[in-house]
């Protein structure tokens, strides 16, 4: 599965939005959704919530593409998939058309929507914090549906060109890191190490942060971009003799973790080092997960099943429980929005029904016509009819609201727990496999065996 960045939308709203619904792409406009407007009219209700922004923006929407391995999942899955990455990516407060397309070898998603929110008509920024947080967002979603994601290797966060500087052995920052890495070893100091950059050629800048520029080389490099163990505490550690931050190992927490399997680990059957690390990490985390038995005196195979059955049904209860808080806000949040559209439009629309040349009429008010009657069906329903006040609705908001952020937080600890009492699960069936070289708790009778 891969999510390619949100692309601005700057003056082909109406066209961008047909060419997502093409029927012949979306199975007879069978996979197309929207939330807060209608597909049809989705290009007018924009231009509407864009009409009292505070911030307009160079931009009338943003499209996100979702693409999924070949043959992985069905339309529908997919789209399922789609809708909730749009729900929490965007949190309800844009509009928003979502299609899949099924007219290629992969099934895909297209997401356009508003770039300015209907809630505060605020503006959406995108830039790299919030693509990122996209991606994560949309591989955990992927993984709690059972599907692949893209893992991230070394060359995360490089350019194609620096890439390919690196592998042609052109690139200024890999120069950079190897003189680094060989003057490092005999410095007494940064200070030193500085000195020694400078009799290489190196231009330096001392700031915030301190750079360096090679000859020929156009503009400065910050140490710090090079990578952690390049900033200048970790220089100062490294010339000290401690071990590089990417190096040192990280503290225990105490939770078991996931024993590695060593016989189809394929890297511990080409290294023997890496085989010894594991060996010897197996050993601590079998240790971890004898002492959490003891710990939560846990004795049996019957009581860690229940302990497990316990966590996941607690993990579903709260799920359940959020996603129906979720569901009221977005329906109130919702009848909100038609609300303010339906009070605002009604003079108009009472004036449209008076005038005796309703087609003249229609002719100059055409969009806001249009966006009455599509905010009095949705209100219709939504259940709204008659108008609720709006302060009410302000006010069960704020409470929704309190009480989701109280069920995520809860929700985020059941899946710790559910993930927790699945490892242990997993490795004391692993450590019953090798119950020769391993030693259970026997607090009960009916032990572990």
């Amino acid at each position: 599965m891969a999510v390619t960045k949100t692309h601005p939308i700057k003056s082909t709203l109406k066209a961008a939005i047909d060419y997502i619904c093409n029927p012949d792409k979306t199975d007879g406009k069978l996979l197309v959704s929207s939330f807060g407007c209608t597909a049809e009219t989705a290009d007018i209700e924009f231009a509407w919530t864009r009409r009292h922004a505070i911030d307009k923006g160079m931009n009338l929407g943003r499209h996100l593409i979702q693409a999924f391995e070949p043959g992985e999942v069905t339309p529908e899955e997919a789209h399922r998939i789609g809708m909730e990455l749009a729900r929490e990516v965007l949190g309800g407060k844009y509009e928003f058309v979502l299609t899949t397309h099924i007219d290629r070898d992969h099934v895909h998603n297209h997401l356009i929507f508003n770039a300015v929110s209907f809630q505060d008509h605020r503006h959406y920024h995108s830039n790299k914090r919030s693509y990122h947080e996209i991606r994560r967002t949309s591989d955990r979603i992927c993984k709690e549906h059972g599907l692949s994601v893209i893992v991230p290797g070394q060359d995360k966060g490089k350019s194609y060109i620096e890439h390919q500087a690196e592998q042609n052995g052109t690139s200024y920052k890999a120069k950079l890191r190897s003189a680094i890495d060989r003057l490092l070893p005999g410095c007494t100091d940064l200070e030193d190490l500085l000195r020694r950059l400078q009799r290489e050629g190196y231009e330096l800048k001392r700031g915030k942060y301190i750079s360096a520029r090679a000859p020929g080389q156009e503009r400065f490099t910050r140490l710090k971009t090079l990578g952690a163990d390049y900033a200048e505490e970790a220089l100062t550690s490294r010339i000290a003799g401690k071990p590089s931050p990417s190096r040192q190992p990280k503290q225990r927490t105490g939770r078991p973790s996931l024993l590695i399997d060593i016989q189809n680990n394929i890297k511990a059957q080409q290294s023997a080092g890496y085989k010894h690390w594991a060996t010897i990490e197996n050993l601590k985390r079998a240790a971890e997960t004898l002492n959490f038995l003891t710990e939560h005196g846990i004795g049996s195979l019957e009581e860690l099943s229940e302990r497990c059955d316990g966590a996941a049904a607690a993990t579903a209860r709260v799920k359940a429980d959020l996603r129906t808080a979720e569901k009221e806000m977005e329906r109130l949040t919702l009848t909100m929005k038609h609300a303010a559209t339906y009070r605002q439009l009604r003079p108009m629309y009472d004036q449209y029904r008076q005038s005796r040349d309703k087609e003249k009429f229609l002719r100059g008010h055409e969009s806001e016509i249009i966006l009455f009657e599509a905010a009095a069906r949705e209100l219709k329903r939504l259940g709204a009819v008659p108008l609720p006040a709006a302060q009410r609705l302000r006010a069960e908001i704020d409470e929704l609201t309190v009480r989701r952020t109280a069920l995520q937080s809860e929700y985020r600890k059941a899946q710790q727990k559910e993930r927790e009492y699945d490892t242990l699960n997993q490795n004391v069936r692993i450590l019953l496999e090798r119950s020769e070289d391993v030693v259970l708790p026997k607090e009960k009778s009916n032990e572990l065996e």
